[in-house]
């Protein structure tokens, strides 16, 4: 890979002009937007870099975008928002900008401490990935620069978001379910903690009212605490014969309680789960689940912050990426008969 690439060798690989290559790669108009993307990913296929302090210099920018996660979706376990922010951080270097990670802490949130980036105007931009409290929500409302929700939304109109299409997937989910033949089907996710595990569910419960199910409370199963913690799933007495878990995580806890009990997943019951992440393939057997779309989802989320950027008034609302149904092995047809034994603990 040649050294010091400049604008002029990356117009002579497209056959365009120094100038266009050069309204591209700062954003410009009078380029269209098929061709400024083949320019980006070019200049970062040869290796190109932004002379990032200069151009900060000359038009007041840091080029740095803050990408702020909440303290508890980024543990060990947690693997799917590491992932989302790897790649906006790829994404942001197409535009020759820099992710900057921040982790809120729990602390921080509750005493409504906003990031110190913001306050030493460190950042041109924020993207706050995963659910932050109301009450955060409020003082991120009044944070004087671009920002976006991305994987969750609320009531507050003014602050675009860019979310998974939650509802229609597990919507879909369902009725593969139903049309397996299974009838008792099972909810696994706090309807309280997320806009995500929220709309999760209501795609979960339109299904049941498209198939005349009624929607039986005792089926509707809790697997986290206030504070998003996990916390063991109590199933009821009389075991459905399958599982809409609101995230793979949430699926392997749940197969590894039902193989305890001397269930066998899929013959005894079916689980599904959501994102396709690596629990996905960590439960045995292999989890049937929604993969995210992850990169199109990254892409949209900064493409928007570039364009709230270069026009602060710029609204988007609430976009929605729509995800796709992975068949694996945890799903069989639904048995005549379900099992019952005293509700656990």
């Amino acid at each position: 890979m040649k050294n010091n690439v400049t604008m002029r060798d990356i117009a002579e690989k497209l056959g365009v002009s120094s100038v266009t290559v050069s309204k591209a790669l700062n954003d410009k108009e009078g380029v269209s937007e098929e061709l400024k993307l083949r320019i980006k990913n070019l200049a970062s296929e040869m290796g190109y870099r932004y002379n990032t302090a200069a151009k900060s210099i000359k038009e007041g920018l840091s080029y740095n975008i803050g990408v702020i996660i909440p303290e508890r979706f980024t543990g060990l376990a947690q693997s799917f928002y590491l992932r989302v922010y790897h790649s906006i951080s790829r994404v942001l270097e197409h535009y020759g900008y820099y992710g900057i990670l921040n982790i809120l802490t729990n602390e921080d949130e509750e005493q409504l401490n906003l990031p110190r980036i913001y306050y030493e105007k460190k950042v041109d931009g924020i993207i706050i990935l995963g659910q932050v409290s109301k009450n955060y929500i409020e003082i991120v409302e009044n944070m004087d620069l671009p920002k976006i929700f991305m994987d969750f939304y609320d009531e507050h109109a003014d602050i675009d978001s860019v979310v998974t299409d939650n509802f229609y997937a597990a919507y879909e989910l369902t009725n593969y379910l139903i049309r397996q033949g299974h009838r008792n089907i099972a909810y696994v996710g706090n309807l309280y903690s997320t806009s995500s595990i929220q709309d999760r569910f209501l795609g979960y419960y339109k299904s049941l009212l498209e198939h005349c199910i009624p929607l039986n409370q005792s089926y509707i199963l809790n697997d986290r605490d206030e504070k998003g913690k996990y916390v063991d799933i109590d199933l009821p007495e009389e075991l459905p014969t399958a599982f809409v878990c609101n995230c793979d995580q949430v699926a392997y806890n749940l197969t590894h309680k039902l193989k305890e009990l001397g269930l066998d997943i899929p013959q005894d019951c079916s689980v599904v789960g959501f994102d396709n992440d690596i629990y996905a393939t960590l439960t045995s057997p292999n989890l049937t689940t929604v993969e995210v779309d992850v990169e199109q989802m990254a892409r949209t989320c900064v493409k928007s912050i570039m364009d709230k950027i270069a026009n602060p008034n710029r609204r988007f609302g609430r976009v929605l990426v729509q995800g796709k149904i992975i068949y694996r092995d945890s799903v069989s047809q639904a048995k005549t008969h379900t099992k019952s034994f005293p509700a656990t603990s």
